[in-house]
């Protein structure tokens, strides 16, 4: 009798864990550099002799404060994976790893061409998310640079694959109407990227996310763009990203029809993540730097975003 419910109870522990509803995260952490000069970046304001006095125990407290993040916003499971944009390099992945230590994190990262040296990067739960496949999709820009696309494909503990894309899409420096070629080069690459996938399986679970630099739009064949009819659950917040008192929803989540069928989104206004905006009222993101003055509790200029699907 006590065999029969051992079994049916672990039974139950597999139904419940196919069920369980997984999270996904995309975050702007702002800067986030280790202390050392690359010879080949343009990093040098983000070393102990650069303007930002940049060193390793303010290194080591960004990465504390991004990991917090990360653990909150799991709430009672780790996020299946994170999207990190702005992240230098395999070094400031690493000590991620060690801030989270008790978590089975693993990482993907691959150094992308753009001059200051800020890449994307993909967390992910090593035991949910087996991957297949991955790399970087470079985008075209003539003598000028940006950061890659990165694409993973993974299994989930349910046998589904779920295609994976981390964006930080070029800035609108010069002005928005001046750069906006470059961004719509690099949806033509995520683009030619979806409708590989999709042609090949037009039910596959697809999801872009990252900080589009512009505002939400439905753009993208095949993909909804689920910011565009985000429903404000925090009266003072309405965007991810806050400069000069007006709020934009630059951080994004385009997901393919079947995705878009399981999942749900929202931004992530946790109180800790906010101030009191003193100058432009209402609130602001917690950031690391507001000029040049260090705030050694500071996380990021963005708030993440988070999308659940079961």
């Amino acid at each position: 009798m006590k065999t029969g419910i051992n079994i049916l109870f672990l039974l139950f522990l597999l139904i419940s864990s196919v069920c369980a509803q997984c999270r996904i995260v995309s975050y702007n952490v702002e800067n986030f550099f280790d202390c050392r000069h690359d010879t080949l970046k343009d990093d040098y304001d983000f070393t102990p002799e650069g303007k930002y006095r940049w060193t390793y125990r303010r290194f080591r407290q960004k990465a504390d404060c991004i990991a917090r993040v990360i653990c909150q916003a799991g709430q009672w499971d780790t996020p299946l994976a994170v999207g990190l944009c702005e992240v230098e390099n395999d070094s400031c992945l690493i000590r991620l790893q060690r801030a989270m230590r008790n978590y089975p994190y693993r990482f993907l990262h691959a150094e992308s061409p753009d001059e200051r040296g800020i890449d994307v990067a993909l967390l992910y739960d090593s035991l949910r998310f087996h991957v297949l496949e991955w790399c970087v999709l470079p985008i075209d820009l003539g003598d000028d640079y940006t950061r890659d696309i990165l694409y993973a494909a993974g299994r989930l503990p349910e046998g589904d694959t779920l295609h994976l894309m981390v964006c930080h899409l070029p800035s609108m420096r010069g002005g928005q109407s001046a750069s906006e070629w470059k961004r719509l080069r690099a949806k033509q690459v995520i683009q030619r990227r979806t409708d590989s996938i999709l042609a090949r399986r037009p039910e596959a679970l697809i999801v872009v996310m990252g900080d589009m630099n512009g505002d939400p739009k439905d753009d993208l064949r095949g993909l909804k763009n689920r910011m565009t009819d985000l429903p404000k659950t925090d009266g003072t917040v309405r965007g991810t990203h806050k400069w000069q008192g007006v709020w934009s929803c630059l951080d994004q989540f385009y997901v393919s029809s079947a995705m878009d069928k399981r999942a749900s989104v929202r931004i992530y206004t946790a109180d800790f993540l906010l101030e009191e905006d003193t100058k432009y009222l209402g609130k602001r993101p917690v950031r690391t730097w507001q000029g040049y003055k260090y705030n050694a509790q500071g996380y990021s200029d963005h708030l993440p975003i988070i999308l659940d699907f079961r």
